[in-house]
């Protein structure tokens, strides 16, 4: 069992810039049933209704690097942004995509190498597909993850 911090149990942090609405939601749910805090993390450009928001200003960088100099060993972040889970990974912490998949080590140099040739590609002129429209299996994977990783 995890021990208490300010009488909850553990932190959640959540990249909100472009979180769906139902994760926001049912993390919210989930962090209240079993005694964990959620902090969301969203450029002032975005309304975000949560009991602890953190607003950073707009710069292309400024939620990850307020998630990462505010993020410990034993938090749990929610984000899709594979770079800041492969920073996140290297504090203790750990760290769930919106659609329920949980970054490990041993599959982020390769995620990071995707990422990369992604880029290099969309800079060369190149489209690549933007994510698929939610489900309710991505609803139901992503609440069987993080319930799993609040026990």
């Amino acid at each position: 069992m995890r021990e208490k911090l300010d009488g909850m149990l553990g932190r959640i942090i959540i990249d909100a810039d472009a979180c769906p609405r139902p994760v926001l939601d049912l993390t919210q749910r989930l962090a209240r049933e079993r005694g964990w805090d959620v902090i969301t993390v969203a450029s002032f450009n975005h309304a975000i209704k949560s009991k602890c928001h953190v607003a950073v200003d707009d710069g292309p960088e400024a939620v990850d690097l307020r998630i990462l100099n505010m993020c410990k060993a034993g938090d749990v972040v929610i984000s899709q942004d594979w770079g800041l889970a492969a920073m996140v990974l290297a504090k203790g912490a750990h760290c769930l995509s919106p659609s329920g998949r949980e970054y490990h080590h041993e599959n982020m140099d390769a995620m990071l190498e995707i990422r990369e040739a992604m880029a290099k590609h969309r800079r060369g002129g190149g489209k690549t597909k933007g994510p698929s429209k939610r489900s309710s299996a991505d609803d139901e994977r992503f609440e069987r993850a993080l319930r799993s990783l609040l026990k």
